[in-house]
Formats: structure tokens, sequence, C-alpha cells
């Protein structure tokens, strides 16, 4: 009868810390998750035309763009195709579509603000450079 209680105790003292062990390892993996999901490892600006801005994939439609960054020959021997920009936009940002899109077909220069994402997600995009906003650029005169 005493050792029946012993056990009893021994079990409920075990549930007990496995279950503290996995809501804390579940814990840590929502917050790793959130932290590749939502963290930002660079900012920054890239200058050029924009080739192309497209929507493609079967099950998850995303925006995806490559900018020609024309560096004026600052690579000598290189290809042009090198010297490009690929990036996506995340399908919320409509008014951003929308400036691409006509900056694309005007052949316009502009400047695009960009983050990267630790990782890529399939529902966001083929690449990790997202755009957050575009400025046309005015010619000289």
């Amino acid at each position: 009868m005493e050792s029946d209680s012993f056990i009893k105790k021994t079990a409920r003292t075990t549930m007990k810390v496995v279950k503290r062990i996995l809501l804390i390892a579940l814990a840590l993996g929502i917050a790793t998750l959130a932290f590749l999901y939502f963290g930002v490892y660079e900012r920054g600006v890239m200058s050029g035309k924009v080739l192309r801005i497209t929507e493609k994939g079967m099950v998850f439609k995303t925006h995806e763009g490559k900018l020609n960054l024309e560096s004026f020959g600052a690579l000598k021997g290189v290809s042009p195709v090198a010297e490009t920009f690929d990036f996506s936009v995340e399908s919320g940002q409509t008014e951003v579509i929308k400036q691409l899109e006509e900056v694309s077909l005007s052949g316009e220069r502009v400047s695009l603000h960009f983050v990267k994402r630790y990782v890529k997600f399939p529902w966001r995009g083929d690449t990790s450079y997202f755009i957050e906003s575009v400025d046309r650029e005015t010619k000289p005169q």
C-alpha cells in the first residue's frame, strides 16, 4: 500500500516535469518561428530599372520582380544579366505592386526600399528580399 502511494506520487511528479518541459519547448519553438518570420536581417535601397514584375505560383500566388542595377560598366567583363537584383513583394502591398507595374512599362529609373528576411517562406515569395516602397527618380534638368 505504501509503495503504491509512492509510485503514484512519482508518476504525478514525472508528468508535471514532462508537461513543463513540453510547454517550454513549445514556447521556444513559437518564439523562434516568430523571429524567423518577422525578423529583418537587412534594410536598404537599390536603384535601377525594373525589368519585370510577375505573379507566379500554383498554390501560393506571389509577386516576383527583377531590377536592372545599371552599374555603368563598374564590373568589367560581366554580362548585364549578372547585374540584376531579384526581389519579392508581399501580396498585401497592392500600391507597391501597382507602382512597380507602371515603372516596368515606362522604363523609369527607380529606387526600391527593401528588407531582407532571415528565412524564405513559400507563401511570401521566392526571395528573402521584400520591397517596402518605390521612389521614382526624377531626371535632372
